[in-house]
């Protein structure tokens, strides 16, 4: 099993837990319930065979752990704050807007570049770079999220010489497997991770690298592992498979265990459960292609069922949240979709039960600015 940890975990934390199992069982009446049985019931509540297990995976993890949220930007230097705004921060943060404000210090000021490297990286300046590995190795942590150069690269979302700055970092010994764990949690967010993109909050806030395709290519040339969990997980939510048939072409079916699997242990899903989740999502949003493509690799697909994909019969129909099928074109920003519903009786001003909002305003908030119009138009 997984861990499922909280953001941020501390092992004061879960001992203050384990303390407070402890005297509530006592207060029920078992009065020899002992410190090591509710220390084990939480370890195991999060995923862990022990509380030895869970401490050992917290050593580890404190050391590779980043919030980037928890960054206080306004007190930071031209070229820490320049990295801050340009890099994918995988939070509520993350928008257009940020990387605009980027591009505008970098015009702003150019010379922020030589300032350091992880500045020239998320510049993908492939000079400035040249300039900073005289005297600064490429696996330098640095920048106001402790990473090195190359995460920079491939979580920054301003435009550069990308490819050509990749090659310059990973020649001189960049390790293109490089990561963190975010807030704490127990799936590697790695160089692969940034450049493939995507995740939750959709695909305009947290958009895939430019180059994507290219970097993804040149880092698993490169000994990236290619069971890259987090990428699995953040381009799960669309149809698109082009991020599994590069890994796939690179060795995923049977791959060996990763530096990070190795590094983290059991508290990382097993190849099982990884692939579970993507035939499970795969088949509940009836991304037949995607099962057939795992089948095809030796995935077990065989208790997958997809349900057949129609026209919803009543077009202002709720689901589990109170979102209707408008809310989640608008989402998509599914232009095609938006209209055939509208043309179907959808009502563009109904409001979900999790967030009280229109469709209008799941488009404006996932930036998608197209179908945003169309569905101003009809609400005018």
């Amino acid at each position: 099993m997984a861990s499922t940890l909280p953001d941020n975990p501390s092992l004061d934390r879960l001992k203050r837990e384990a303390r407070a199992l402890q005297r509530a069982e006592i207060a029920s009446g078992r009065e020899r319930y002992a410190l090591h049985e509710a220390q084990l019931t939480v370890a195991r509540g999060y995923g862990f065979a022990g509380w030895p297990a869970m401490v050992r995976y917290l050593k580890v993890a404190a050391g590779l752990s980043v919030d980037p949220g928890a960054v206080e930007e306004d007190g930071l230097a031209p070229p820490d704050l320049f990295c801050a705004l340009a890099s994918l921060r995988y939070d509520a943060d993350d928008a257009p807007p940020r990387w605009h404000a980027a591009a505008d210090l970098l015009a702003a000021r150019p010379e922020l570049v030589r300032d350091h490297i992880w500045a020239a990286a998320a510049a993908a300046d492939p000079d400035a770079l040249r300039y900073h590995l005289r005297t600064t190795q490429p696996t330098a942590k640095g920048g106001p999220y402790g990473w090195s150069p190359l995460m920079y690269l491939a979580y920054s979302r301003v435009p550069g010489d990308s490819v050509s700055a990749a090659l310059i970092l990973l020649d001189a010994g960049a390790d293109p497997d490089d990561g963190y764990l975010w807030r704490g949690m127990a799936t590697p967010f790695t160089v692969l991770t940034g450049v493939f993109g995507e995740g939750e909050q959709g695909t305009r806030r947290q958009p895939r690298h430019p180059h994507a395709e290219e970097l993804a290519t040149l880092l698993l040339q490169r000994g990236a592992h290619p069971a890259d969990q987090q990428t699995l997980y953040n381009r799960m939510f669309g149809a698109d498979d082009s991020h599994l048939r590069l890994l796939f072409a690179h060795g995923l079916a049977d791959a060996a265990p990763s530096p990070w699997e190795r590094r983290l242990g059991p508290a990382m899903e097993t190849r099982e459960q990884m692939w579970r989740r993507q035939v499970d999502w795969a088949a509940e949003h009836g991304f037949a292609d995607r099962l057939a493509l795992l089948g095809h690799h030796g995935v077990d697909i065989s208790t997958a069922r997809v349900p057949p994909v129609g026209f919803p019969a009543d077009p202002n129909l709720r689901d589990d949240e109170g979102a209707t099928p408008l809310h989640h074109a608008a989402w998509a920003g599914n232009l095609e979709l938006i209209a055939r519903l509208l043309e179907a009786g959808a009502d563009p001003t109904i409001t979900d039960l999790r967030f009280g909002a229109t469709p209008l305003g799941w488009a404006e908030y996932a930036y998608q600015t197209e179908a945003a119009d169309l569905l101003r138009g009809t609400t005018a």
